[in-house]
Formats: structure tokens, sequence, C-alpha cells
């Protein structure tokens, strides 16, 4: 991407809006992952450049703002990928059948206990959340679950998505 002097000139203004979304938007912007606060900063200045580059007028620094934290967020996602594929593929991660084998045994009786006393001494909607999960692994659909549970009203909410990002929403009575 190619800046012309006055786009250059509004770059080098608006370099603390890089800083800005850095320490507003990242909780530890010193040490993130793989990135440094220098590798946030220059991943930040190409969002900002960006910015630059395609401005139509209005508000720069809200458009700007959100450009250079989309520029970050895609970073950071990607190098969260990366690290989690590559730790995946790394021999010294992967389970041993030796450590499964010398795992200790855990049966279904033993879950059952815990939960049970989790679940006695659990009250209000933290008993619900348990006993929901327990229905959920039975197999039971939401709607049975609000049903059994005692949610409030009778409607049951199943998405049937068109696109990946506006869902349909449809209501049905039982």
């Amino acid at each position: 991407m190619k800046l012309d002097q006055a786009q250059g000139i509004l770059v080098t203004e608006n370099l603390n809006l890089v800083h800005k979304v850095i320490h507003d938007k990242v909780h530890n912007p010193h040490h993130v992952g793989i990135f440094s606060y220098d590798d946030l900063f220059q991943i930040g200045c190409i969002g900002l450049c960006k910015a630059v580059a395609t401005d139509k007028g209005g508000v720069f620094s809200t458009y700007a703002y959100r450009l250079i934290w989309n520029e970050i967020c895609t970073a950071l996602e990607y190098a969260s990928v990366r690290y989690t594929r590559e730790s995946l593929m790394d021999p010294g991660t992967m389970v041993q059948p030796e450590a499964v084998a010398a795992a200790p045994d855990i049966n279904h009786l033993d879950l059952e206990a815990v939960l049970d006393q989790a679940e006695q001494q659990a009250s209000g909607v933290t008993a619900k959340g348990i006993h929901a999960l327990r229905l959920k692994a039975k197999g039971f659909t939401s709607c049975e679950i609000g049903e059994v549970i005692g949610g409030p009203g009778k409607p049951c909410y199943s998405m049937d998505c068109k696109s990946p990002r506006l869902p349909e929403i449809k209501f049905t009575v039982k």
C-alpha cells in the first residue's frame, strides 16, 4: 500500500491512537502470547495505515480506532490458532499410551457421586445448572430440560441459520 505525503502526515499525527487502542483493549499489553508491546504497536500501525488509505471522510479517529483494533485482533487470533496447531503437533505434548494406562480409573459412579454432592451443596441457579447438565448428557433437548427444571414460560428457541452472521430465530410453543 502506498501513501501520499498528506496521508503519511495523518499517520504520524495519529500514532498515539495506536497506543490508546493497545492500552484500552489489551489486558497485559507488554506481553501477549508471542507478541511483545512493540509487535502489537507495529500491527496497530498497519491498521492505522489501512485506515488512512481507505478513509472516506467522517470522524477519522473512530474509524481508525476500529481498524487498528481489528488488525490487532486478527493477528492475535492467527497467532492463537497457529500456537494451538503447533502445540497439538508437538510430540512432547501428545498423550502417550503409557500415561493413559497409568492414569487413575475414574468411573461413571464416582462422577455421579461428585455431581450429587455438588448439587446438594449448591443452591438456586447453580443447582439447576448442574441438573440441566446431567439432563443434557442424557440426551434431553433444551425444551425438555426447560420443562423438567421448570424454566420460565413455554417458548423454546431453535436457531436456523441461513447466514453465519445473521441467525434467524424461530419460536415454537409446545
